[in-house]
């Protein structure tokens, strides 16, 4: 969230707008209800949220596949209680294991020793997998490409690289910084032996390598290869909005009518209207489409 847009007189969301627990916990029931098997709580930076250890316990229940994906920065308090209420993965964002850099893309101050400890915290905890998502920008940590596979994989954590995306309005995206998933897989070819790995369901959003000897590296190539026609993913916003693409301006409202008394079965329906009518292709039509205003990854999640 750059300090520039985000200053003393931004409006946040009030409390009143913010879903309780509960609701999300309602909603979270209908979709699974509706065949979702994977429920991921992000941001934004969701260890934010006072007692988040409480939704953890209201969604294991259900059965989905239950992860968080974090920045990391709050990770070292709450990652033995957050796995003591159910929750089974973690990915953290790490884009860079250089102090100054790490400080230059976060613009977070000098976090990085607070995110590794943040991962040994969860290793100790019991995470036993998990996830390092790297955003790879041209001249700002491409150069770090084997340096974060090599830390992390030799430790047994899987790192997702993923191709600088144009979200939201505020994080100076330009074409030219994009470095491609072939581009880094032609750098990582050099350091490692590397094997493709077979998608393991539809959508799976993330081109997936065996290191030889041990490991496993992954490419998200929203820019350069779309994966729009497989994508199966739903975001339900803190103010209860449902997206149905990452780039999407105006979600569509479950909160108005979760709190006026709506069924879970006619919100089921309701959501499944919402999921059977979208038409989103924006990363199959980034270059013939004019740049329209979108959400913050930080208000809609990644």
């Amino acid at each position: 969230m750059p300090r520039e847009a985000f200053g003393p007189g931004f409006r946040f969301t009030d409390k009143s707008e913010i879903l309780s627990f509960e609701e999300v916990s309602a909603l979270a029931r209908c979709f699974v209800t509706l065949g979702v098997r994977k429920l991921r709580l992000t941001g934004g930076e969701p260890l934010l949220r006072r007692d988040l250890e409480v939704l953890v316990a209201q969604l294991s229940p259900l059965g989905a596949d239950l992860s968080l994906t974090t920045n990391g920065s709050l990770l070292e308090q709450q990652a033995e209680r957050l796995r003591r209420a159910g929750l089974q993965r973690i990915t953290v964002s790490v884009d860079s294991l250089d102090s100054g850099t790490f400080e230059r893309i976060t613009d977070g101050g000098n976090a990085l020793d607070a995110v590794l400890r943040g991962i040994s915290a969860a290793e100790q905890a019991g995470f036993s997998c998990i996830k390092i998502n790297t955003v790879v920008r041209r001249g700002m940590n491409d150069h770090e490409l084997v340096s974060i596979a090599r830390h992390f994989t030799e430790r047994g954590h899987r790192v997702r690289f993923i191709e600088f995306m144009d979200v939201g309005q505020t994080n100076g995206w330009r074409r030219q910084e994009v470095v491609t998933a072939d581009e880094m897989l032609q750098t990582l070819n050099h350091a490692f032996q590397l094997e493709p790995i077979e998608p393991g369901y539809r959508g799976e959003v993330a081109r997936r390598y065996r290191i030889q000897g041990g490991g496993e590296l992954g490419f998200i190539t929203s820019v350069t290869q779309p994966f729009c026609g497989d994508c199966t993913r739903a975001r339900l916003s803190v103010d209860g909005s449902l997206y149905t693409c990452l780039f999407s301006a105006l979600g569509h409202d479950l909160r108005g009518p979760l709190r006026s008394g709506m069924s879970p079965a006619e919100l089921g329906s309701l959501i499944q209207s919402i999921w059977q009518g979208r038409g989103d292709r924006y990363s199959e039509l980034r270059a013939a489409e004019p740049r329209q205003r979108r959400l913050e990854m930080s208000f809609i999640g990644g």
